[in-house]
């Protein structure tokens, strides 16, 4: 087999669930190739932690992005403190970058603001996501297990 994502193996066990052989006068149930079957799960298998592995790098992305707006939102507030210092010595001057520095300051607060909204929003949106394929592939994955038990136990 290729390299499938999840939902491609779940569509090919479908599919293999859609060929099966129907057993006359067994209501609908069907045989079905049990090494075909447990060669797609444990593919399925292999995926999950993979796509388990992506979700944790999204999560680690998250987090480099804040710290750096956090270090670039220090870094503005500390040139800002250091040209406010500078300018202190003349009083106009003094007024004006106190004004400059606290609009500085306001601006990098609400822009770090925006820039944590956004990550988090969009980490939420992309985790959510992920936990509803998991979930979908989880369950289909239950429903195609009870499926073969249930083939199983009726050829029995």
């Amino acid at each position: 087999m290729s390299q499938a994502t999840v939902e491609e193996l779940m569509e090919e066990l479908y599919a293999l669930v859609e060929k099966a052989v129907k057993l006359p006068l067994s209501g609908g149930r069907t045989v079905l190739d049990g090494e075909e079957v447990k060669a797609i799960l444990d593919e399925m298998r292999d995926h999950l932690p993979q796509e388990t592995r992506q979700a944790r790098a999204i999560v680690a992305d998250r987090t480099q992005i804040l710290a750096d707006a956090k270090k670039e939102a220090e870094s503005i507030i500390r040139t800002a403190e250091e040209r406010a210092k500078k300018l202190i010595s003349q009083d106009e001057i003094t007024k004006q970058a106190q004004a400059k520095a606290t609009e500085m300051l306001a601006q990098t607060q609400s822009r770090l603001k925006d820039m944590k909204r956004a990550s988090n929003e969009y980490l939420d949106d992309l985790l959510k996501r992920t936990e509803d394929s998991i979930t979908t592939s989880l369950n289909e994955l239950k429903q195609t297990r009870q499926n073969i038990k249930a083939s199983l136990r009726s050829g029995q």
